[in-house]
């Protein structure tokens, strides 16, 4: 780890280890690199060999301004050097995961004394940082990278307590009763440190001054504004910052490319519940006859944690891969997410609702079929439906998914009357997005500069 900078001021960017993560912080990166910054992107080696072999593919440009530096993770036997990602990593060693880097922040006073940056953009994951830099007189500001609606639930709950939520001035954005009780979504305590919500809002209160947001006021104006009044922060929103293809993910365009265009404009939906979900087998089955009730063209994205010995075809019902021949493709693995939804026959999206795939769809236009999972998604779910550039499948009372409803919520964007609405708001939406264009990014510049 060497610092080399030359006479360009020098960021020091840390995101947690999960690619929703590292895919925004990347794309702020490269942002900033155009902007006379040398950045310093801090992660794990086997996230950073990804991130390179992007960098290498796409730009060499990159490569004189964007400076990879290692952040290692203590060894535990449970805990291989290729787990130090959220990405395949089996859903029993998360907690792992989250002790590990924690138990890493001792390294990273050394790390500031080496590189010395002029700035640290961290995550919401590591409240620590801002501590640790202040001791160095260097301002360390949060960029966070979910959904700022979100955010608002979480600190109105935590500064209120849970009971208050009747009184959340949003009642568009609320959890069902399923939804509650699979995500432990328990009142914050405020000296609960383990709580997801606790360590989140510790790192928003410790940030410098300001906040950094990967949302428009287009999409969430007013959540950014409650935030900013309750939280006594300035928040920056400097999205949607939208990743670009990664090594790999082409090898698959060709053959997508060449069914998506004998397909019509706007028939067919995209099908992808993101890099870190996995769904189980009873989930697949039942979207799996949701897709083929609703008679409706699909590419369908599907994979499996690493090391599990299964294939799309012991997974999916017997028959219907047959049975939706030509109608349907169905996927093992990474795809060019953003080329295919940007291609003109896509005319939905059944998404997870991670927010940077939220992100995607609305920058392209393209209407959201919604079907949280878990984290803050049911929160991103109402957003859609909030925005009316979706609709939300409706769930069992356990929260199971209904082929019924799958194939209903489909239809609803892609033949019924209410496409038409949809379809127009969707689109809006991107144009607004569109005409905010750089301005947003170039504004927090700014900001960043009189903090320098």
């Amino acid at each position: 780890m060497e610092r080399t900078k030359g006479n360009s001021p020098s960021i020091l960017l840390f995101p947690w280890l999960g690619f929703g993560h590292v895919n925004p912080f990347l794309a702020l990166a490269k942002k900033l690199s155009k902007m006379n910054f040398h950045i310093y992107f801090l992660s794990t080696p086997i996230i950073l060999k990804s991130i390179k072999e992007t960098l290498d593919k796409n730009s060499t440009n990159y490569n004189l301004s964007i400076q990879l530096v290692e952040f290692h993770l203590p060894y535990l036997h449970e805990l291989p050097p290729h787990y130090h990602t959220t990405k395949d990593l089996p859903p029993h060693l998360n907690s792992t995961l989250i002790q590990a880097f924690q138990m890493a922040s001792s390294k990273f006073p050394s790390i500031i004394e080496t590189l010395k940056p002029n700035l640290i953009i961290y995550d919401g994951f590591q409240p620590w940082v801002a501590t640790m830099a202040s001791s160095y007189n260097i301002h360390a500001i949060m960029f966070y990278v979910s959904s700022t609606s979100g955010l608002a639930y979480i600190y109105h709950q935590f500064l209120y307590g849970s009971s208050s939520l009747t009184s959340f001035p949003f009642s568009s954005i609320y959890l069902h009763d399923y939804e509650i009780k699979k995500l432990d979504m328990k009142p914050i305590k405020p000296r609960d440190e383990k709580a997801f919500g606790y360590v989140v809002l510790k790192s928003f209160e410790q940030s410098h001054n300001i906040v950094l947001l990967n949302t428009c006021r287009e999409i969430e104006e007013k959540y950014i504004d409650y935030v900013s009044t309750i939280g006594k922060k300035e928040l920056i929103a400097i999205g949607p910052l939208i990743r670009e293809a990664t090594l790999g993910e082409e090898e698959n365009w060709g053959t997508i490319q060449s069914w998506l265009d004998n397909k019509d404009h706007l028939s067919c939906v995209y099908v992808s519940f993101g890099s870190e979900f996995f769904l189980s087998k009873q989930e697949i089955e039942e979207i799996a006859k949701g897709l083929e009730l609703s008679k409706v063209s699909f590419i369908w994205t599907i994979k499996f944690p690493k090391g599990v010995n299964t294939t799309i075809e012991e997974m999916v019902p017997q028959g219907f891969l047959e049975s939706t021949k030509g109608k349907g493709m169905v996927i093992e693995g990474w795809v060019p997410q953003s080329q295919i939804l940007n291609h003109s026959s896509i005319g939905g999206f059944v998404t997870h609702c991670g927010w940077n795939s939220m992100l995607e769809s609305m920058s392209f236009g393209i209407p959201l079929i919604a079907m949280p999972m878990n984290h803050d998604q049911p929160l991103n779910s109402r957003l859609v439906e909030e925005l009316g550039i979706g609709v939300e499948i409706l769930r069992g009372e356990n929260g199971e998914i209904m082929k019924e409803e799958v194939a209903k919520g489909i239809k609803k964007v892609v033949e019924d009357k209410t496409r038409k609405q949809v379809n127009l708001k969707a689109m809006d939406m991107s144009e607004k997005i569109k005409f905010k264009g750089e301005r947003a990014i170039d504004e927090g510049v700014k900001k960043l500069l009189k903090l320098l």
